[in-house]
């Protein structure tokens, strides 16, 4: 049977998204950051604008506190958070992301950056801004961050480690 051209499309942009995703983390795990998923991007910037517990990583990231645990657990063994001392609460423990894991998200948007330079230069950065602004428009009711965002399925290759 013959996917319908909504199927269709939408599979290109699972596709587009994964296919860069790809490219970002082999490059990544090249330069020292092994085991680095889209999911922990996402977390790393949730924590950095202020998720800095398990709850509040998973309201942000829109999955259940002990996925959320999971996720910092992945974060911590990677070295890109670290838990400190409340100052206001001797008893609770803030997610703070490390120089490591700044470094890593700074890497990881030059690497998107020069993913995104190759396809303008196989199309056309002219095609691919446009293509972009279209996209902007049509998903304009969704948000342009993680917030809100469903987290990928494992079998898309992001699993937790």
């Amino acid at each position: 049977m013959a996917r319908s051209p909504g199927a269709e499309l939408a599979l290109l942009l699972l596709g587009g998204f994964q296919s860069m995703v790809d490219e970002v983390h082999a490059e990544l795990a090249n330069r020292g950051h092994e085991g680095v998923r889209a999911s922990h991007e996402f977390a790393l910037r949730a924590i950095d604008e202020g998720a800095d517990t398990a709850t509040e990583l998973g309201r942000s990231l829109a999955v259940s506190k002990q996925a959320a645990a999971k996720v910092i657990a992945a974060l911590e063994r990677l070295g890109y958070v670290e838990r400190e001392a409340d100052p206001n609460d001797a008893r609770r423990k803030r997610l703070r992301v490390t120089t490591r894991g700044h470094d890593m998200m700074t890497l990881g948007a030059a690497l998107f950056t020069e993913v995104r330079d190759r396809w303008a230069a196989q199309i056309g950065a002219a095609r691919l801004d446009e293509f972009q602004a279209h996209l902007a428009r049509l998903t304009r009711n969704r948000p342009a961050s993680p917030d809100g965002l469903a987290p990928l399925p494992p079998e898309l290759g992001d699993p937790l480690p």
